[in-house]
Formats: C-alpha cells, structure tokens, sequence
C-alpha cells in the first residue's frame, strides 16, 4: 500500500532524480518554456511555483535560498530581477502545461511547460 507517499520517482536514484529536478526547474525559469515529459513537467511545476514565490520577495534571504536551490547563476539573475517583478501582484499559478502529443522515439507522451 501506498499511503501518504507522494512525489513520483521517475525511475531514478533520490539524488539524480532532485538534481535533474533542480536543473528543470532553473531551464524553466531561464527560457520560460520547456519541452520535456508528461511526468517530468508534473513533478517539477510545484518547485518552479515556490521558486518564483520566494523571488517575489526580493530580499539578500531570498536570492540565498535560491542560491542555494538552483544550480546556474543566471536562473536566480532571472528569477529575482525580471520575473520577481513581473508576478508580484499574482498570487499563484505561474505555470501551465500544453500537452504536445507522444515522442517519436519511445511513445512517451511530451507536453511543454511555460511560464504564463
């Protein structure tokens, strides 16, 4: 039984899964739409929505928070200076997620996930 387990697993390691999860989540902030897997997109929409809600604050805790959550440095750049500013008076939602269709390859069902 599965009770009050939540998150999915994405068929990888804990480690690999959240640092693949964080270098999402920053690609998301940086480019504002991202191409990637049903799953994938699902599982990194609620850490995108709390990063942007920590930028929209704007102060030095802030921008260490997200230094320390986020890998490249121009995603924080982006988040606290540019879309900090543009979501301040929007209370959630950030995100949506566009459903593309299945991937050649593999039959994997792909949708793009961007910032509203």
């Amino acid at each position: 039984m599965r009770h009050r387990q939540k998150g999915t697993i994405l068929d990888r390691k804990k480690a690999p899964r959240e640092m693949m999860l964080r270098n999402l989540a920053a690609s998301v902030l940086m480019y504002e739409k991202v191409t990637t897997t049903e799953a994938k997109a699902k599982a990194v929409k609620p850490l995108v929505e709390k990063l942007i809600t920590l930028s929209k604050k704007g102060d030095l805790s802030a921008r260490r928070e997200l230094i320390s959550f986020l890998p490249q440095k121009l995603a924080v750049k982006k988040a606290m200076e540019v879309l900090g500013e543009r979501y301040k008076d929007r209370e959630g939602g950030y995100t949506r997620l566009i459903k593309l269709g299945n991937r050649q390859g593999d039959g994997a069902k792909t949708v793009q996930i961007q910032l509203v």
